[in-house]
């Protein structure tokens, strides 16, 4: 059986990964972007990390940069549900993760992976 996972991270190129700086624990689970911090490496490994763990799925990782400007339908996400940076997205559902963490972000796969076997 295969799904189609979605994964969107909206934030700024300079942003941090999450509002937590890295430490020797790695509560992440990610340690090719540590110590930087940085949104871009981040992404870059949670996308990595991902692909290994989910590789059966069609899964995708897209980073949306808003530091040009704000398009109407991130505008409408803010509005209304005014999460943190980085806005982490699956299957265009906002989720309460705000920052880049495996774990986090599996949990909310797994969410989306059962709701799409009921």
């Amino acid at each position: 059986m295969s799904f189609e996972i979605n994964i969107e991270i909206i934030g700024l190129k300079e942003l941090s990964c999450g509002p937590f700086p890295c430490n020797d624990e790695r509560s992440c689970e990610l340690t090719e972007c540590a110590p930087s911090e940085k949104l871009l490496t981040a992404v870059a490994a949670l996308e990595k990390a991902l692909l290994q763990e989910y590789g059966k799925m069609t899964l995708s990782v897209q980073l949306t940069l808003i530091d040009d400007g704000v398009p109407q339908r991130i505008r409408s996400i803010i509005e209304e549900y005014q999460p943190p940076l980085p806005i982490v997205l699956i299957n265009g559902r906002v989720t309460p993760v705000g920052r880049i963490s495996l774990p986090l972000i599996r949990a909310e796969i797994e969410k989306e992976l059962k709701n799409s076997s009921t």
